[in-house]
């Protein structure tokens, strides 16, 4: 879902740059998550169209030429591409062929923008993209209930799908079966690459586990009668993973146990659509927590900060992971202490990012 973001908001930046009409992005169908959804069914293209229309003409779809619709010449840029990079690379091929399709698009605008480009990119991410009304719809509905429940209620995005962990390159203490497991959906997914999960953890790079959010938390100062919203896939794991963030939140809540399957059913097939079903949630949440500093997170956590300030919760992953390795030989005193220590900067204070 967040990954479809961030690529449809570079594509514009991109049609500005080389003055391009842009043709309404076409969604990876072949991830992972293999959801067959495309634009207009999560987000609002009208919407997208006419707000846009001062910055970059868009287009439904290649017009046809002589009574065909004319093949697109593919190419990749490079990641983190300049303007002058679009302008050296793509700009010739667009000229020559006239229908250029990027592919691999992600990460592949430079995030140092002239400070036009860069409003053009948060014109596009927090005005222009809208989701579809059903989406907007039982997004406010599961929002309404959280608030009939607790009035006020804390979101967790939970990354902690078996893709999420395989990628991360990181061990999560399943042994052999979870080292045999996440492997071949490496093996799957042509992404195998030599990794430390040891140096991982120390970097920060790996996602806490549902028990681990759930006693920083707790660390924090968030008692047992909170009411959590969980955003999640399917958790790596099932139910005996979440066990234990349970027990530490028994008022645990999600899309499925605040809606019934028959309100589900249009959103139940697609991922990316059940993905957005947890956006409006978290987005309205009094408090946002992530397990991860994935994209996700890393969208809603702008947000936040771009539409009036509200608290959003990040793991400092690098100095909390020693600290869960030895959580067990210090009092709970102590290690709430550490972990409110460690938090510092990562609370979503108003004055922490500038």
């Amino acid at each position: 879902m967040s990954c479809h973001c961030e690529r449809i908001i570079d594509a514009v930046v991109a049609a500005r740059i080389l003055n391009a009409t842009l043709v309404i992005p076409k969604l990876d169908q072949a991830s992972f998550w293999n959801d067959a959804s495309d634009f207009g069914e999560i987000f609002d293209a009208d919407s997208f169209i006419s707000s846009l229309a001062n910055d970059v003409k868009i287009i439904r779809q290649v017009p046809d030429r002589n009574g065909k619709t004319p093949s697109p010449y593919k190419m990749r840029v490079p990641r983190k591409c300049t303007p002058k990079c679009y302008e050296n690379r793509v700009l010739p091929a667009l000229l020559k062929k006239h229908v250029v399709q990027l592919t691999k698009f992600d990460y592949r605008v430079s995030n140092r923008l002239e400070t036009d480009l860069q409003k053009l990119r948060c014109r596009v991410n927090y005005h222009a993209l809208k989701f579809t009304d059903p989406i907007l719809e039982m997004g406010r509905l599961l929002v309404q209930r959280m608030r009939a429940k607790s009035g006020r209620f804390i979101a967790l995005h939970l990354r902690f799908e078996p893709d999420m962990l395989a990628f991360s390159g990181c061990y999560f203490g399943g042994g052999e079966i979870e080292r045999r497991e996440l492997g071949a959906i490496r093996k799957r997914w042509d992404t195998l690459h030599e990794s430390n999960p040891d140096r991982e953890r120390r970097h920060g790079k790996c996602p806490l586990t549902p028990e681990e959010v759930g006693f920083m938390l707790r660390a924090l100062g968030f008692g047992k009668d909170v009411h959590l919203y969980v955003a999640s896939g399917d958790v790596y794991g099932g139910e005996e993973t979440l066990a234990p963030l349970k027990a530490l939140f028994p008022n645990f809540h999600s899309k499925e146990t605040l809606s019934s399957k028959e309100e589900l059913a249009p959103f139940l097939p697609f991922s990316s659509r059940m993905a957005a079903l947890d956006y409006v949630v978290c987005d309205d949440s009094d408090v946002f927590v992530t397990n991860n500093n994935g994209n996700m997170a890393r969208m809603l956590a702008g947000r936040r900060r771009y539409f009036g300030h509200k608290r959003t919760i990040r793991p400092n992953s690098k100095k909390l992971s020693s600290l869960f390795l030895n959580r067990t030989s210090m009092s709970w005193d102590t290690f709430a202490s550490k972990v409110q220590m460690y938090q510092k900067g990562f609370m979503g204070e108003p004055n922490e990012i500038k």
